[in-house]
């Protein structure tokens, strides 16, 4: 399986960094003179940022999906610079990468005589940082489409009141084309992909449905570029390796849609998973529940 990735010309770009924002994961920064992609781990290869570049210099390639090594990117990162990589460090550290953050910094303390700069300085400005979601950040990013975990305690003793039902959203962002398939909450997860309409029309939408899942919401109606919709699912299934997948869609017609992507992106995919259909009527109620 191939996948499509941002490749910045720096011959080209002469860092105006009219890209960075719309940028939604935040991977592209402006770097001593240069824009850089920070994190190719974050890059789901939508291309938002290329038409609003004015030298042409940022362009989509396809690559072979394989399993992403920060090593690798080290070794092909030192070469940009301190700045570069203090950008890069904290970018992993902002979106909870733990593991690969840690495998970076082992490969640059294994690699002292490679490196033009003090690490000590850098692995000190990475752990002073304040991660993005307590703080604006001018590195450029929506805010509103800011990846993130929400941390939630595993047993809440409570008693709800009206009003007052507890959220069991575990992410940010939810929108299909804003998520991207790296992103560390799908990866083994169990998968709900929800119509829009769908949490709006069921009262216990959340604890019933929700409840230790990641969710990814979609209108086959009125969203456009489904297309890409499909490569993310095929994405999610042999990359983020989710268990199962639970479609719940509205009885309207139109939602079928959701089906015939889970099932288009099942066939491209080197994985098999469990995929549950679920059929909700406009009342609320469960019309449909059946493994397909």
């Amino acid at each position: 399986m191939e996948r499509d990735i941002l490749k910045i010309d720096e011959d080209l770009c002469n860092g105006c960094g009219l890209c960075v924002p719309n940028c939604h994961e935040g991977a592209l920064q402006a770097i001593d003179g240069k824009v850089r992609l920070v994190s190719e781990l974050m890059c789901d290869g939508l291309g938002a940022c290329i038409g609003h570049c004015p030298e042409g210099a940022i362009t989509i390639e396809k690559r072979e999906a394989e399993p992403y090594s920060e090593t690798r990117v080290m070794e092909q990162m030192i070469s940009k610079g301190k700045n570069t990589i203090i950008a890069h460090l904290k970018h992993m550290k902002d979106h909870g990468e733990t593991g690969y953050l840690q495998e970076g910094v082992g490969y640059l303390k294994g690699h002292p005589s490679e490196l033009k700069f003090n690490l000590d300085e850098v692995l000190s400005e990475v752990h002073n940082s304040r991660s993005q979601s307590h703080s604006h950040s001018h590195s450029g990013g929506c805010p509103g489409s800011q990846a993130k975990v929400i941390e939630r305690p595993e047993k809440v003793i409570s008693i709800p009141v009206a009003g007052d039902q507890p959220s069991e959203l575990r992410q940010w962002p939810v929108q299909m084309h804003l998520l991207n398939p790296n992103a560390p909450y799908l990866r083994g997860s169990d998968l709900l992909l929800a119509a829009d309409c769908v949490a709006f029309s069921m009262g216990n939408f959340h604890n019933a449905y929700l409840k230790g899942k990641s969710l990814a919401i979609a209108c086959p109606k009125l969203d456009q570029g489904l297309d890409v919709y499909v490569e993310k699912l095929t994405a999610m299934i042999d990359i983020a390796k989710v268990n199962t997948i639970t479609i719940m869609m509205m009885e309207v017609p139109c939602c079928g849609g959701l089906l015939q992507m889970v099932r288009a992106a099942s066939a491209k995919a080197s994985r098999k998973v469990p995929v549950k259909q679920m059929i909700i009527g406009l009342a609320g109620n469960v019309l449909k529940d059946e493994w397909v």
